[in-house]
């Protein structure tokens, strides 16, 4: 399974930057820079609530639902140049990301707008417009393997790459590094409260964009 780089400079990843700039009015590069912090995120409070019982159950019954099938993927082009159908995705991204974050996505956004420096209202249109498109990636690969709700951490291991070093660094930055179980605390903290570490968002970017 591709990590979730892999995906951000795949066609799908370059239609969604590409889309998400055009309708923010944010640059490019920036666009991408705000999708690299907020993936994995995104991902790392996923497989957090996917390590109780509960929460596997919760995300497994979203990733059955059809429209998480993976078919978006095949519908981005005009799902990101219709006004209607991006109304939707975005509605359906708010979603997805308030049930994942849930009052912790305020903190999440702003702490992504201050090192990307996108304001905070781009960066919570681009992670909306981002999260069904997520969502569609899991679903798929989930029908793929056949994976059920007890496999669906190592499905999201797999999405963020942590079978690579450079990623599991990525990995190691996000998800709780204090040890206090909270991965949002990190994140907001340590990771978008300004000390970044190259090893993990920093040099994630480096890596993104060649600095």
């Amino acid at each position: 399974m591709a990590s979730i780089l892999d995906l951000l400079s795949s066609d799908i990843g370059k239609q969604l930057i590409s889309g998400a700039s055009a309708k923010t009015g944010q640059p490019t590069d920036k666009t991408a820079s705000v999708l690299s912090m907020a993936l994995p995120v995104i991902l790392g409070a996923m497989q957090k609530n996917a390590s109780t019982s509960q929460g596997a159950k919760s995300l497994n019954n979203a990733l059955e639902d059809n429209k998480h099938d993976g078919s978006i993927l095949s519908r981005l082009s005009s799902l990101l140049e219709n006004q209607n159908e991006e109304n939707g995705l975005t509605k359906d991204g708010a979603g997805i990301l308030n049930h994942v974050l849930g009052g912790n996505q305020q903190k999440v956004q702003q702490g992504i707008s201050n090192v990307s420096g996108v304001d905070a209202s781009s960066v919570e249109k681009i992670i909306q417009m981002a999260a069904p498109i997520l969502m569609g990636v899991l679903g798929n690969q989930k029908r793929k393997d056949n994976v059920g709700a007890e496999g669906l951490g190592d499905l999201l291991g797999s999405v963020m790459g942590e079978s690579t070093h450079h990623d599991r660094s990525l990995i190691e930055t996000l998800l709780d590094a204090d040890g206090d179980g909270s991965v949002i605390d990190d994140i907001a903290g340590m990771v978008l409260g300004g000390k970044k570490k190259k090893s993990g968002i920093a040099g994630m970017l480096g890596g993104l964009f060649g600095k």
